[in-house]
């Protein structure tokens, strides 16, 4: 469908219009009015590949929805209201188009289709900033003395625009195949949604006097640093990072094995580290609801509890993460055991089981809202790496 040009004033004038539209993903002052100046206008149709032809009542009125599916989907997206500003194009009327599809043959109901652009909307959101204010604002030193920033922007982004839409869309592919590998491979349906993961935090002792102490940008580095040490090892160990909070980091992995290795991993490679403060991390075992890449429950409530009793440059996990150790024989059920047992392979001339770690109850406590629980301290029994 598309729009009569013959109408497009009046339509924007008719005061029997809905005025509460939100601003589309390229007015990126998230003010109520989409800006006017020249070179935002150029860039913003050099990114968009469309200039602005619609009304928010237009471009509903194209896509062949109701004004008010396309409000909650553009709210959902995160952005601001225009009122009835001439500020979308071709590209929203397409975006609204399929969403509407995706609810019209069944595929999404209303609910899951507003949850797909809000968690679309909200990734994204932080990676355009991020690309903005980290990435973009370096490049754009002018390379020689009377240069604007603004004669350099234009070209760059036009050269940079391809590859990294690119880039962005072979990540997301190979993170959406890696999603969904660990979700076919569930027990059962509930599993899907509610599973059994280990999950844990790792937090950094004394953050609040360092923050009185450092600079701004002393203080920027360090947690930047932190958040690159800790993505990089729950990466490589096998894990998935959660998301950031400053001072902390929350993480999964689908068994106890792997989460005590990356928690040990990031313990060991904080202390080598002088320029961070001490480290200390808390997991618990259980199941765990997820959404939109987050995750909830009492498990991770308990792993929040446990980093908070932990001291500085320790694991403490939860009775269920210790049993999930102990059945997987990655760790002794105690060390008398595991002693006699390696008195006893030695008598019958066999190799005594290689433990990778090990366990000590600590005392009960009372922690809130959750009652009493009994920590374990996590430690490791080799130096080598796990297969």
């Amino acid at each position: 469908m598309t729009v009569d040009d013959s109408s497009s004033g009046e339509d924007a004038q008719r005061p029997s219009e809905p005025s509460g539209f939100p601003t589309p993903h390229h007015v990126v002052d998230h003010t109520a009015e989409p800006t006017d100046d020249p070179l935002a206008i150029r860039l913003e149709q050099l990114i968009l590949g469309a200039e602005r032809r619609y009304t928010p009542f237009q471009a509903a009125r194209t896509a062949g929805v109701s004004m008010e599916l396309a409000s909650r989907f553009w709210r959902a997206m995160g952005f601001a209201d225009i009122g009835q500003a001439k500020a979308l194009t071709e590209a929203d009327v397409l975006a609204l188009r399929r969403l509407a599809g995706l609810v019209e043959a069944g595929l999404l109901s209303e609910p899951m289709a507003i949850q797909v652009a809000r968690s679309t909307g909200q990734t994204t959101a932080r990676l355009a900033e991020w690309q903005i204010d980290s990435f973009l604002e370096g490049l754009t030193e002018p390379p020689e003395p009377g240069m604007t920033r603004t004669e350099v922007t234009y070209p760059l982004v036009e050269l940079l625009l391809p590859e990294l839409e690119e880039f962005i869309v072979y990540v997301w592919r190979r993170q959406l195949a890696a999603a969904t590998g660990r979700v076919v491979q569930a027990a059962d349906d509930e599993e899907m949604v509610d599973r059994r993961l280990a999950v844990g935090f790792a937090d950094l002792v004394g953050f609040t006097r360092l923050t009185r102490r450092l600079e701004e940008e002393e203080l920027g580095e360090l947690v930047e640093a932190f958040e690159t040490t800790c993505a990089d090892l729950v990466a490589a160990h096998g894990g998935r990072l959660i998301k950031t909070l400053g001072d902390e980091v929350l993480f999964a992995a689908d068994d106890a094995g792997t989460a005590a290795e990356i928690a040990l991993r990031l313990i060991e490679t904080m202390a080598h580290d002088d320029s961070m403060p001490a480290l200390r991390v808390g997991i618990a075992f259980g199941t765990v609801t997820t959404r939109m890449g987050d995750v909830f429950g009492t498990t991770v409530n308990l792993a929040s509890r446990l980093t908070s009793i932990a001291p500085k440059d320790t694991v403490l996990v939860d009775g269920a993460f210790a049993v999930e150790l102990i059945r997987t024989g990655e760790a002794p059920a105690s060390e008398t055991e595991a002693a006699e047992t390696a008195v006893q392979a030695e008598k019958e001339g066999q190799a005594p089981p290689s433990y990778h770690f090990g366990l000590q109850p600590m005392w009960q406590r009372p922690v809130r809202g959750l009652g009493v629980v009994e920590p374990w301290l996590l430690g490791r029994r080799n130096t080598g790496d796990r297969p």
